[in-house]
């Protein structure tokens, strides 16, 4: 497997060497021990569980869970618009009849056309993204999606590098930093002729390690033999847990992008911690600070996701994790002090619970 960069080459040197660490795929509940055990200290040192809700007071929950990608893009004020991707959006009926063309409308006044992304307004690692090349299947998607629930439609962006942006500001007047840059990287197979997919999968030094998270998406093609040369793209979504490779990139957080970060987030209200999913033309335009547009931007449920790169080390990892939940509950108590409440805990559960249930039920990724 040949890892697009960024910059449309092969992954460095560092990470072809070491494909997937030891502690990458652990179980969740391995992995986040730790977390959980200082989230629980601060907590309990604080007083409320439910503290980082108050990171970011305008966004449902914090932006923890719940929350609305919608409702977090339309805060944004319009001198920071011309950063977004467009996007629409629509809420599906009662029944799949007449939601295509509810799309269509919306689609149109947007001046969006295909292909397109389509996605959950509610959700999170990339569950029930996918890339929609045309009606037919946009008609295909929405026939899959639960009832009565938001869908947001947003205009491809073609711009080949695509990364992760993580911001922390405390409250008051001084700016805010980057703490946290991550390169996403879409993994391909190529054909030698004669091998099935299957097995250009299972023989691959990373995928083969990882399967599950690519065999069930190809199920229908996998028998295929490509043809000697033809890249066979394993994963569209930018996510690590569904297959994307991850490459640290916080050495590339200059003056220039921080500033045209720091300007970003002072467009959205009260926004003081989150990550900025971006799509970038190269990566001289971002360093400079240009030529990059905004995905999605999320709150405090969201990683710096560099721990991911497979050249991690656990201790760095944890490091990293207990910085940024350190930030959310400091910064949090700093807003409660302001005036802004937390959820507290039986709200927050009530905001968990159905998108859990949602996230069961959206269409497959492709």
């Amino acid at each position: 497997m040949k890892f697009e960069t960024a910059r449309g080459a092969v992954l460095p040197a560092r990470l072809r060497e070491r494909p997937v660490s030891f502690f990458e795929f652990w179980p969740g509940w391995l992995f986040y021990a730790p977390i959980v055990a200082q989230w629980i200290a601060l907590g309990l040192r604080h007083g409320d569980m439910s503290l980082p809700t108050a990171v970011n007071p305008l966004i449902t929950g914090g932006g923890l869970c719940g929350e609305s990608k919608i409702s977090i893009l339309d805060q944004v004020s319009k001198a920071g618009r011309r950063w977004l991707v467009p996007y629409t959006s629509l809420v599906t009926g009662p029944t799949s009849r007449g939601d295509l063309a509810t799309a269509e409308i919306a689609l149109d006044r947007a001046g969006i056309g295909f292909p397109l992304v389509a996605k959950p307004d509610i959700g999170c690692n990339g569950t029930g993204v996918r890339l929609i090349e045309d009606r037919d299947r946009l008609g295909q998607y929405l026939d899959q999606f639960p009832r009565r629930c938001g869908v947001m439609l947003q205009e491809f962006a073609p711009e080949e590098g695509e990364a992760g942006i993580f911001y922390v500001r405390e409250p008051g007047d001084g700016p805010g930093r980057i703490t946290s840059i991550t390169f996403k990287h879409a993994p391909y197979v190529t054909g030698d002729g004669h091998s099935t997919l299957r097995r250009l999968v299972l023989s691959d030094p990373r995928a083969g390690r990882v399967p599950h998270l690519y065999l069930p998406r190809l199920a229908g093609r996998l028998e295929q033999v490509p043809v000697r040369g033809e890249r066979v793209r394993l994963v569209f979504v930018g996510n690590h847990c569904k297959g994307s490779v991850f490459e640290n990139a916080t050495d590339q957080a200059t003056p220039a992008l921080a500033a045209a970060i720091e300007r970003i987030a002072r467009a959205l209200p009260e926004f003081h911690f989150g990550r900025l999913d971006i799509r970038f033309a190269s990566l001289a335009a971002l360093r400079r600070g240009e030529g990059f547009r905004i995905i999605e931007i999320n709150g405090a449920g969201s990683e710096a996701t560099h721990v991911w790169d497979p050249v991690t080390t656990l201790r760095e990892a944890w490091r990293a994790q207990f910085f940024h939940y350190g930030a959310a509950f400091r910064i949090a108590a700093a807003n409660r002090a302001r005036g802004h409440r937390p959820t507290g805990l039986r709200a927050l559960f009530h905001l968990w619970r159905p998108q859990r249930r949602l996230m069961a039920a959206y269409p497959p990724n492709d």
